[in-house]
């Protein structure tokens, strides 16, 4: 492969990233956003996230992502949920549950006992039908056309996708909660954000 083509490979890439995050303003529900905004607004507990495979990097990001912006989250593994991780999971708490297809065995496996413990279910996947949606209490469809890959098989631009739909909630949530400059400051002092927040920069 010559660095033309890898190249012309890197541009089809991002070509088909920048499609498919266009198309979100027409796919993903606003009803079922706005529901997800307002239930993490409205979390008296914490935001728990869980996922397998490239899910759980999705995961992962967006517990992080509310963490900064002083709505509470962790990202638990689903591997050690069921072997005494879950009493971390409070009846106050939200779970987020990312599954592209809806069946992740170890997801589905975990939602009685979450149920159990009465928290509230919201379920990322691009299957609305899938046994992990139908059990949920919320459900943000995120369905992507296209995949990078050649095979359109490799989680590649659905995990953009998702990361790029709870970008959003952060950013309405950030508002939606009053967040301020002031808070950010306090829990992110170090690094380039820290300088510019303590140091006045713009």
């Amino acid at each position: 492969m010559t660095r033309d083509e890898m190249w012309s490979k890197a541009l089809h890439v991002w070509d088909v990233g920048a499609r498919e995050l266009a198309r979100l303003s027409s796919t993903v529900d606003r009803d079922a956003l706005a529901r997800c905004v307002e239930t993490i607004a409205t979390c008296t507990g914490r935001i728990v996230t869980l996922g397998c495979g490239t899910s759980a990097a999705a995961a992962r990001k967006v517990a992080h992502s509310l963490s900064c912006i002083e709505r509470p989250a962790f990202f638990l593994l689903p591997s050690d949920a069921p072997h005494g991780a879950l009493g971390a999971v409070q009846p106050d708490d939200v779970v987020i549950l990312f599954s592209k297809g809806g069946g992740t065995k170890e997801l589905l496996g975990l939602v009685p006992s979450l149920k159990a413990k009465k928290v509230l279910l919201i379920a990322v996947t691009e299957n609305d039908a899938s046994a992990l949606a139908v059990q949920s209490d919320l459900v943000v469809k995120v369905r992507v056309e296209q995949e990078a890959d050649p095979f359109n098989m490799l989680a590649t631009t659905s995990t953009m996708a998702v990361v790029a739909v709870f970008d959003a909630i952060c950013i309405a949530l950030m508002e939606h909660t009053g967040f301020t400059k002031e808070q950010f400051a306090i829990i992110h002092p170090h690094g380039a954000v820290g300088d510019r927040l303590l140091g006045g920069q713009p």
